[in-house]
């Protein structure tokens, strides 16, 4: 049984930064994609970021240059930095996980608009939200 855990959110101005964080346990893949992926109210689940187990990372057009996504292997957490945050960026953000690496084989256009499809087990979210 897998199970995902996140943790981090809050309330910050716009500018600010948070640093979301996903435990993961129950699992032994030799290959695994895992990502964080968002909802804001009245909207579509879209692809946040995404890192597989060969190195290879993905980031929504919208993210890039202000989110990093990083895995710390020793502590199985998987970890989402985020910089110079909008207002935009509100949303509950999910953490999930799938074995294999297709969905981080998608192209960063298909992995925002339909990547959720592809993981297999979510955690139950994170609040972010962002004032002006």
């Amino acid at each position: 049984q897998v199970q995902l855990g996140e943790s981090g959110g809050g309330s910050v101005q716009a500018g600010g930064a948070l640093r979301l964080s996903c435990s993961a346990s129950g699992y032994i893949w030799s290959t695994y994609c895992m990502g964080w992926f968002r909802q804001a109210p009245g909207k579509e689940r879209e692809g946040v970021a995404a890192t597989g187990s060969d190195g290879t990372t993905i980031y929504a057009d919208s993210v890039k240059g202000r989110f990093t996504i990083a895995k710390d292997n020793a502590k199985n957490t998987l970890y989402l930095y985020m910089n110079s945050l909008k207002p935009e960026d509100t949303a509950m953000y999910y953490c999930a996980a799938s074995s294999g690496l297709r969905v981080c084989g998608y192209s960063d256009s298909d992995f925002v608009r339909v990547g959720y499809y592809g993981m297999e087990y979510w955690g139950n979210g994170t609040l972010v939200t962002i004032s002006p």
